[in-house]
């Protein structure tokens, strides 16, 4: 029990010694001894046992530490607590003081309560979640809109023959006469609403001029082209603009199948004309002979007029134009 009580070593160690210094004082009472006989009952023997005073100092402050209370009589000098004892032969050991109590381990705090949840918070935690399936149905969404988009629009006609040729090439014609035929101011004459039909009654004349441009007019000596009874007045050879020779024998980038082709495009497409008659079979339809024969290098424009002797000699050369009666 006295060990248990002990917190520090100093005190340890001061207890041992005590307990020790005792049990040799009663051994050597009980041992007889010639030298030193066994006193009377009745004898008084007095113990001194002196303390370092820095050992019971610091044993009462390792105490107070450790809470297990300082000693009583701590302020009593070291040789007060070695003043003379009396031992009583037969007398009771003296009782151990019981060990101090501990220093009650305080309460845990008690853990808040929890706030109640708002009424929004609440509506958002009962509300319905999206399903899984959801997401997936999500993701072809585009894919449906593509597929109902091509469904209620009508898929573009896939032009063939002269007229779709004349569609791939007109975009070099675009920049002087505008990509719908409207015209350019001083550059180059309007094609829609009919204006080249009123130019050119003749496919044959319209041809002849894309093919010799204004140059070869000029150099042939030639000051109009196209229908000299025009509502206005016949056209003439570089009065707005500059036309380009676009044969293939005069140096020009179209082959004799690409102007037909553009020619036919200006002419039904951007002008108007009823794709119907003889001209149209004859030259602009899918199954026109003249195309055939022009792509398959059977023939030539300057030469159409033998391969065909109802048409309209384009050349060699540039000539005024025909009205449209002829």
């Amino acid at each position: 029990v006295q060990f248990v009580r002990c917190a520090s070593m100093e005190f340890r160690f001061l207890v041992c010694w005590r307990l020790s210094f005792r049990a040799n004082n009663v051994a050597s009472r009980s041992a007889p001894d010639a030298a030193h006989p066994t006193p009377a009952p009745n004898d008084e023997r007095t113990s001194v046992t002196e303390i370092p005073e820095h050992l019971l100092k610091r044993s009462r402050e390792r105490r107070g530490a450790l809470g297990l209370g300082g000693d009583e009589g701590s302020d009593t000098p070291a040789t007060a607590a070695s003043a003379p004892a009396k031992v009583e032969a037969g007398a009771a050991a003296p009782a151990v003081a019981a060990p101090a109590g501990r220093a009650a381990v305080p309460a845990p705090a008690a853990v808040p309560t929890a706030k109640p949840d708002t009424p929004v918070v609440v509506a958002y935690k009962r509300r319905k979640r999206v399903p899984f399936w959801a997401m997936a149905a999500l993701s072809f969404m585009p894919v449906w809109g593509f597929m109902y988009a091509r469904s209620v629009t009508a898929s573009p006609q896939e032009v063939v023959g002269a007229i779709g040729t004349g569609v791939e090439v007109y975009g070099s014609c675009s920049s002087c006469h505008g990509g719908a035929g409207q015209g350019v101011a001083s550059l180059g004459y309007a094609f829609a609403d009919g204006e080249v039909l009123l130019t050119f009654p003749h496919i044959e004349d319209h041809l002849r001029y894309v093919y010799f441009g204004t140059s070869g007019y000029n150099l042939a000596g030639v000051e109009s082209y196209g229908n000299p009874e025009r509502e206005g007045g016949e056209r003439i050879a570089g009065a707005r603009g500059i036309m380009p020779n676009q044969g293939a024998e005069t140096g020009g980038a179209l082959t004799d199948y690409e102007l037909l082709g553009v020619v036919c495009h200006e002419r039904y497409t951007i002008s108007g004309a009823e794709e119907a008659g003889e001209e149209y079979e004859t030259w602009c339809g899918e199954d026109s002979p003249i195309y055939a024969a022009l792509e398959s290098g059977e023939t030539t424009l300057l030469t159409v007029h033998e391969f065909d002797d109802t048409v309209i000699p384009i050349g060699p050369e540039p000539v005024p134009g025909s009205p449209p009666s002829e």
